[in-house]
């Protein structure tokens, strides 16, 4: 797999490319796009067939990305293509041995009621898996995330913000005077939150809790119109071959996570062949901080799911404290998954990180 800038145009201004590479041949995933990334090489998606992901952006006035799914056979060969999100995550966030794609609605929801996706706190979730062949919606197995985010955008409702958008008219649709502007813009908001709440509800597939909080929360004499312009903009749901018609899931058993750090058995192999970096990226340190840093690397104990991303990280070592942004950077880190038997599974790593730039 490459990927890199590539040239483009007479000014020898710069575009993403990426190609995938067997033998003495080639498959060009994309040329020429405003943003390319690898998110998953290797993962298994559930087919039991090591893929490639690929999250591309044709041009920087679109609001979405692409997300390419490519068979790591010989010869590769696309194997799904899905748009709609702003951002696309294959991982397995429970660690139960079940890999699932994250991303959200965006393309949905941008433009909705005229607002746009920067003013939204963030577009609605939706999480699809393989089965089969099949692809599936799964988001309802995962109803306490989306139960976390609704407590969390409730709690940031104010009463009397709320009992002034229900006596709107609901479109919002005029500014009668610029004394009114800071009182339409908190109505705006409000109306923001609402149906924040509501697409949790519906992408979670909790259509009566989504009418439910409907009528309690919208002004009475729009509810007939934003109902019918909410059942209309499902977005990246018809994509899907289907809907997981499993309940949300309670506590399952984690899947076993191998040890990618020590020797074990005969002649001191390791138990999995272990995870490799795909993007390490860490924050910056100015010079100030560099003169107080120690010259000693620091270690980190990683827990990497087997769709190579990272589930924790903690100080390894006789060091109990690193920095917190490196903390929070380590999280963000990609890998090609440890590998066990020729299927990716979990792991812990012990890696050196330098404190120095």
């Amino acid at each position: 797999m490459h990927v890199g800038a590539a040239r483009s145009g007479e000014l020898a201004t710069r575009a993403c490319a990426a190609k995938l590479g067997w033998e003495n041949q080639e498959l060009v995933v994309a040329t020429g796009v405003s943003q390319l990334d690898v998110d998953g090489f290797g993962v298994d998606l559930g087919d039991g067939v090591p893929v490639a992901a690929f999250q591309i952006k044709k041009s920087d006035t679109e609001c979405c990305m692409e997300y390419r799914i490519y068979s790591l056979e010989k010869p590769p060969r696309l194997l799904r293509t899905i748009t709609g999100g702003e951002f696309f995550s294959v991982s397995d966030v429970d660690l139960v041995g079940r890999v699932e794609i994250w991303t959200n609605g965006a393309a949905a929801v941008n433009g909705f009621e005229n607002l746009t996706l920067g003013e939204l706190d963030s577009a609605p979730s939706v999480v699809l898996r393989f089965a089969h062949g099949q692809l599936l919606d799964v988001s309802a197995e995962f109803q306490p995330y989306f139960d976390d985010e609704i407590a969390r955008i409730r709690a940031g409702i104010h009463p009397q913000d709320l009992e002034d958008f229900k006596g709107s008219d609901g479109r919002l649709t005029a500014i009668a005077s610029p004394s009114t502007a800071e009182r339409m813009h908190h109505l705006r908001m409000m109306k923001i939150k609402v149906l924040e709440i509501v697409w949790a509800y519906l992408y979670s597939g909790r259509e009566q809790d989504a009418w439910r909080t409907l009528a309690e929360m919208w002004p009475a004499a729009d509810i007939d119109r934003i109902r019918a312009a909410l059942a209309r903009a499902r977005g990246i749901h018809g994509q899907a071959d289907g809907t997981s018609a499993g309940a949300a899931r309670g506590r399952k058993k984690h899947a076993p996570i191998f040890d990618a750090v020590s020797t074990t058995g005969p002649g001191n192999k390791m138990e999995v062949i272990p995870p490799r970096a795909i993007l390490l990226r860490r924050p910056p340190v100015s010079e100030i901080q560099q003169q107080s840093l120690p010259e000693s690397e620091l270690l980190l104990d990683l827990v990497i799911d087997a769709a190579g991303k990272v589930r924790s990280a903690q100080p390894g070592g006789k060091v109990k404290w690193v920095d917190p942004d490196l903390i929070n950077a380590a999280l963000t880190w990609k890998f090609i998954p440890a590998f066990k038997d020729g299927r990716p599974v979990a792991s812990r790593l012990r890696l050196g990180v330098s404190p120095r730039q």
